[in-house]
């Protein structure tokens, strides 16, 4: 082993160290347990010097009412045996659920606060393997493997110390074989550490294939994929099953190594000891108790030697785990945070913004941007894919932060507001609408929580989304299914519109809104967002030029920057991009 492995090995054993404050508030939990190992270790080696008793005197007497005292002693031992190890089990393993479901609450409250860039650049199947896998292989070791730990150490001390106290010769010799058991503990242990890493890694990856392409099994059938999927997952599943094979098989030899040594150095202190009673200077009880306690210490670090493997899963599952912890969101709201002034009007200005995505540091997505919108006005964004139209939205909700200038909300430079202030004063109509696994009503009181069932209908009445809903087998009570796979896309862009309906925001943003709607639905739907954006600011995205004609004022983006702005006539009498767009688009 390298000198610069043991650093890293330490560095991950340390990584088990963040697991405290998630077993601190379970304390009473833990003393209880500690309690019980106590008792039940104790009556555990008690057992030997009761067979001691049996096999030198248990039969010497010929009163029955002492052999009925005698085994029922024993009986009475194993009693409080049995007693201690449940109430043990009790508290270790609620223990483990306890500390399982803090750390899986606040490792999940993490992740979902950090921003849009950590998103991007992970993985979905990643991230929900590290919530689920690594956190259970953590459990596993809270809920027994501590406890077999503990358990055999306090045994090993304990089964050591009283043969030290029944044959100090053959404790002696016994002594000697120690370190040749611990040497294949050290080697095969942290080889065993390394491919538990690389196991949950090949695990996280199959399970990011598996959740990237069952989100998308609509495209995957349309293009015939599915052999090619299920080829592309079985490789991963491969790959991750070859990983788990050199693990289970680095464990299986150091149990076995482990075992073959200490039993062969047991079995040659027994031979030992057996030659001393055939010469007279030791008892057959004696050496019977002395078995006992030898059996104890071997099983003890047996047991030892498989938990090591655990440590050393858990190990690598908790180094994961805290590299989450460790990420950061570059996005976050501000130690002393200011307020918008009330009532919120609406009033935003871009000053000399100019921006470029993480991934594309060559590439502006602004550049020198300046718009000023009034409260109250109506401006769609519009111009080709790629100008930067939805940049503008991005960053008006903080999901990221321009290189340079600012942008302020009613006077307010947007870094200086609360992320909550800030998106509470917002309502998005995404072009994508999420839909998540849960009734309708829920779905729309996505927008407002405490949204009564009253307030719930009438957005969606305004949303043109009342009717299909009402005639869905449970209206407002029927399950959508996962990602609203029982809605069409139109009816999943209504939903949305009433999520913002109810949102009841002074700055509405709207992406697309209208997209997925048939003509009919459309022309109800630009009646209701008429009626929504009265009152209030409102940013319109939309490639459809016919749905941005009543907009107070058409912003033209090319390439970043702002090519021309003004009413739909007077942009067509101007000429330039916008008529072009114009043309292509009206013209058949």
């Amino acid at each position: 082993m390298s000198d610069s492995a043991q650093p890293r090995s330490t560095r991950r054993l340390g990584a088990l160290r963040q697991l405290w404050p998630f077993l601190k508030p379970h304390w009473r939990l833990a003393a209880g347990w500690l309690l019980f190992l106590g008792i039940s270790s104790t009556a555990t080696l008690v057992l030997p010097m009761a067979a001691r008793q049996i096999i030198e005197h248990g039969f010497e007497h010929t009163d029955p009412a002492a052999i009925n005292a005698t085994f029922l002693g024993l009986f009475a031992v194993a009693l409080v045996l049995a007693v201690a190890t449940a109430a043990r089990y009790f508290c270790i393993t609620l223990l483990g659920e306890r500390a399982l479901a803090s750390l899986r609450s606040q490792l999940y409250a993490h992740v979902i606060r950090l921003d849009v860039g950590f998103f991007e650049k992970s993985r979905v199947g990643e991230l929900n393997s590290r919530l689920g896998t690594d956190t259970e292989v953590v459990q596993a070791l809270i809920g027994s493997g501590i406890s077999v730990a503990l358990r055999s150490v306090v045994m090993l001390l304990g089964a050591s110390a009283m043969m030290i106290w029944t044959s100090p010769r053959l404790a002696g010799l016994t002594a000697l074989v120690i370190p040749a058991v611990m040497l294949p503990i050290l080697v095969f242990g942290r080889r065993v550490q390394k491919l538990s890493r690389a196991s949950q890694d090949r695990l996280a990856d199959a399970a990011a294939i598996a959740n990237e392409t069952l989100n998308a099994a609509p495209a995957v059938k349309a293009y015939a994929r599915e052999d090619i999927e299920s080829t592309r997952y079985a490789g991963a599943i491969t790959r991750a099953l070859a990983s788990a094979r050199s693990r289970i098989g680095m464990r299986a030899w150091l149990t076995a190594a482990v075992i073959v040594l200490f039993f062969g150095a047991i079995t040659l202190v027994l031979w030992a000891g057996a030659r001393d009673v055939l010469a007279g200077t030791l008892s057959a009880g004696v050496l019977g108790q002395f078995v006992l306690y030898a059996i104890f210490a071997a099983g003890s670090v047996a047991g030892l030697s498989e938990v090591w493997g655990d440590v050393m899963r858990a190990a690598g599952a908790m180094e994961r785990i805290g590299e989450l912890f460790a990420e950061h969101a570059d996005i976050a709201s501000p130690p002393q945070p200011q307020v918008l002034p009330r009532p919120v009007s609406g009033a935003l200005s871009f000053e000399h913004v100019r921006f470029h995505y993480p991934t594309r540091p060559d590439a502006p997505a602004l550049h020198d941007f300046n718009l000023d919108i009034q409260p109250g006005e109506t401006v769609a964004l519009v111009g080709p894919s790629g100008a930067g139209k939805s940049t503008v939205l991005a960053l008006l909700l903080r999901f990221y932060d321009p290189q340079s200038g600012r942008i302020t909300f009613d006077g307010v430079d947007l870094r200086a507001l609360a992320l909550p202030e800030l998106r509470g004063a917002i309502a998005l109509v995404p072009q994508e609408t999420a839909i998540f696994a849960g009734s309708a009503a829920d779905n729309i009181r996505f927008g407002r929580q405490d949204a009564g069932d009253d307030e719930v209908t009438e957005a969606a009445r305004a949303a043109e989304a009342h009717d299909f809903i009402r005639a869905l087998p449970e209206g407002y009570a029927a399950e959508l299914g996962e990602r609203g796979v029982r809605l069409s896309g139109g009816q999943r862009q209504r939903i949305a519109i009433a999520r913002a309906i109810l949102r009841d925001a002074p700055l509405l943003l709207l992406d697309e809104a209208t997209s997925a709607l048939d003509a009919q639905s459309e022309a109800a739907i630009q009646q209701a967002l008429a009626r929504l954006e009265q009152g209030r600011t409102t940013l319109v995205i939309a490639h459809r030029l016919a749905t941005v004609q009543r907009a107070d004022r058409i912003v033209v983006l090319d390439g970043g920057r702002i090519v021309a702005q003004g009413t739909h006539e007077s942009l067509l009498a101007e000429g330039g991009l916008y008529a072009e767009l114009a043309r292509l688009q009206f013209v058949a």
